[in-house]
């Protein structure tokens, strides 16, 4: 066994984050422990290689499902999650998006006290190194490479076009000082290559000495000792392992795995554990509770003849010279993120701020069947989601097994606010369709077809059709009231030595992808992580084998 000043469970957006910035205190040490394997992959440096690592059963992704979701019809939702060095941010779509500074100030009303817009803004400029916004909306030293596209498709300027024609205001930085508007997104990126928070955070601080990677490893569960937690047991090559924290453990695993941990170390629904045969050492019913995703409902358009889009590009021999002119040029369709054009719009102009995102896409694929292959015609993608969804979902154990994933019900579309504004923004993306930009290249309306007009009908086309935005968070809960899973220092209730520092913390899902804030966050935990240090030190605690456990009191 193995004594360590800090542990943190998962190398993904945030766990890359708060490892790195602890590791620069070089008298501290820190071990990490990620299930997944290396990062040194084409498909990750390369942008467009995330449509590859996001297929269910690819080694890189957890490849998690939801459901039954009862509002989609009992479909179960692909849910893929990164299993790498870096986490999610290794194989997501590289978007770079904040949200609304109103989202931030949301959290506080709504318990998390310290998390408004004024006091997270500073965070998110430390961790952001932009590469072609000027000006004081952005950080220009930062670890995390941020930058605007390398090879756009021309067709996504028509798809601006047509937006800005149905009146929508041009937007020259989603991140800037209002979100409202349609433009071009930006993404991390270091020049053409992927910036991931594993590149940007853990490489520099592997360098260090003081940082300890230990990948391809399950972690078990949370040792404690009484009610303090004082190790991670684990699995690594069939062989069960035991590392001591002398000073906390800090769990970054993703808002999935963060609450199933936590439920496997005795921490959660008392009558759910039982269940499962596990001694409850904290009742803590919010765990895997307050569950939160983005659902993106997808149409798409034909183009006429002669007229080009990504498909063409992306199939057959095209795809072997797009990956030839990334190896060679590093640009092409190569370079392309998951989306190239963003929207940030209102359901009703009554709003005062947007409630629908659009990501815009120059190129369009089987929808309803098996084969998710792309069109052989060209054609483009509107694809709406609601900012701000009031759907609430969970997560529980399957099975007392590490090894085996959660039950994840997301409960899409569950609530009449939601229903309705996906409906508008169907209408809107209609609307941006029948704008002349667009019209004058489109041939027909693919998904759900010009035929489909009815409420109903349309409402059957998003419960068949929806997927995840990719953006579970809230199910550790982070709040000032008894019924949060962690308090405003990301300090899980009912036990020490204990944080939660990732996704699954967020009260709130923000307007917009995730992996900007999950960062933030692990640059804010770090902080609280440090001053809890200092404040120890004052108090005269010294490094003493009395604080690691024994391996028998451990085990």
């Amino acid at each position: 066994m193995e004594a360590f000043d800090y542990i943190v469970i998962g190398a993904g957006s945030a766990g890359c984050a708060l490892a790195g910035r602890l590791s620069e205190d070089k008298s501290v040490s820190v071990l990490v422990l990620e299930a997944g394997g290396s990062d040194k992959n084409l498909l990750i440096d390369m942008p467009a290689g995330w449509g590859m690592t996001q297929t269910p059963g690819h080694a890189m992704n957890w490849s998690y499902q939801t459901g039954p979701e009862p509002g989609l019809n009992g479909r179960h939702v692909p849910l893929p999650r990164g299993k790498v060095i870096g986490g999610s941010s290794a194989i997501n779509g590289l978007l770079y998006v904040r949200g609304q500074r109103e989202d931030y100030d949301d959290w506080e009303a709504a318990g998390a006290k310290g998390w408004s817009w004024r006091e997270v803004e500073p965070y998110f400029l430390r961790s952001e190194n932009n590469q072609t916004q000027p000006g004081a909306a952005h950080g220009h030293a930062g670890p995390l490479k941020v930058a605007n596209l390398v090879d756009p498709s021309p067709l996504s300027a028509t798809l601006i076009a047509a937006a800005i024609e149905a009146g929508i205001p041009a937007s020259a930085d989603f991140n800037g000082e209002q979100q409202e508007g349609v433009g071009y997104y930006q993404a991390t990126l270091n020049g053409a290559r992927r910036c991931s928070a594993a590149h940007a955070y853990l490489a520099p601080a592997l360098a260090r000495g003081n940082l300890t990677l230990i990948s391809g490893v399950t972690v078990t569960r949370i040792v404690f000792d009484g009610l303090r937690a004082a190790g991670v047991e684990y699995r690594q090559n069939g062989i069960l392992k035991l590392a001591a924290a002398r000073h906390e453990v800090l769990l970054c695993a993703g808002a999935i795995a963060s609450p199933q941990l936590l439920m496997l170390s005795g921490i959660g629904p008392k009558e759910h554990l039982a269940k499962h045969g596990i001694p409850t050492r904290f009742d803590a019913p919010g765990v895997g509770a307050n569950l939160q995703d983005h659902l993106v409902v997808p149409l798409m358009w034909r183009l006429k003849a002669g007229q080009a889009s990504m498909n063409s590009r992306l199939t057959g021999v095209g795809v072997l010279r797009e990956v030839l002119a990334y190896w060679l040029k590093k640009q092409g369709a190569m370079t392309m993120p998951a989306a190239e054009v963003g929207i940030f719009c209102k359901s009703s102009p009554q709003l005062a701020r947007p409630d629908l995102q659009f990501h815009l896409l120059p190129l369009s694929g089987e929808l309803e069947s098996a084969k998710k292959s792309l069109h052989a015609y060209p054609g483009y993608t509107l694809a709406p989601n609601v900012c701000r969804p009031t759907s609430r979902g969970y997560i529980r154990l399957a099975s007392a097994d590490p090894a085996q994933p959660p039950q994840i019900v997301m409960n899409y579309l569950s609530t009449d606010y939601d229903i309705d504004t996906t409906l508008a923004g169907i209408d809107w993306a209609r609307r941006i369709a029948a704008a002349p930009a667009l019209a004058a290249v489109t041939e027909s309306e693919t998904y759900p077809g010009a035929t489909i007009r009815e409420r109903e009908d349309l409402l059957a086309f998003a419960r068949r059709s929806g997927t995840t935005g990719h953006h579970p968070v809230g199910s550790c809960r982070m709040g000032s009231d008894e019924a949060s899973v962690v308090d405003t220092e990301l300090r899980v209730r009912g036990v020490s030595g204990l944080r939660v520092v990732d996704a699954s913390v967020m009260p709130l899902l923000i307007s917009g992808n995730t992996n900007a804030t999950a960062i933030m966050i692990g640059e804010r935990a770090a902080e609280f992580v440090a001053k809890a240090r200092r404040a120890r030190l004052r108090a005269g605690e010294k490094h003493s084998a009395s604080m690691t456990p024994s391996p028998a009191a451990a085990l």
